[in-house]
């Protein structure tokens, strides 16, 4: 397995492991009802390559599959991280994260995690700042605003 930055052309592959993820990893913490909201399969490539190319964007590759990706902003803002479904627990999304503080260093680093990731949060040293209710296509998710102090 390695790491690579995000190159033109990755958001189709990016966008159904998303799909994919959504539909089968979150489903023990969000009813059918919200991951359809969540994750509909109509996801804007055209908006998702603009903000990858915005980004420090990673990818996790082995041969010709996309293991995970993850991205974020310059202030430390953790926005998408996923792992595909098969492939959970062998460590690409603590190395996806370690790259991503360590390219993006700061006083901060935050993230809205789901349910189903807040406890790989917690593991990493973030806190929760808050519980939140989001709403996607007219129906309300938990998540969480939560936040690691960089290490200096």
């Amino acid at each position: 397995m390695e790491l690579r930055p995000y190159r033109p052309g990755d958001c189709a592959a990016l966008a159904r492991l998303f799909y994919d993820t959504v539909h089968t990893v979150n489903t023990r913490d969000y009813t059918p009802r919200q991951v359809n909201a969540w994750a509909g399969g109509q996801v804007d490539l055209a908006a998702w390559e603009r903000s990858f190319l915005a980004r420090h964007t990673l990818i996790a590759w082995e041969g010709d599959l996309v293991l995970g990706f993850a991205d974020m902003d310059g202030t430390g803002y953790l926005d998408r991280l996923y792992v595909h479904k098969d492939h959970q627990g062998r460590g690409i999304a603590t190395m996806l994260c370690d790259a991503l503080e360590k390219a993006c260093p700061g006083g901060v680093y935050t993230t809205h995690a789901s349910i189903t990731a807040r406890p790989f949060f917690e593991k990493r040293g973030y806190q929760v700042v808050r519980r939140q209710e989001v709403e996607r296509r007219g129906v309300k998710l938990t998540n969480f605003l939560m936040e690691k102090k960089a290490r200096p």
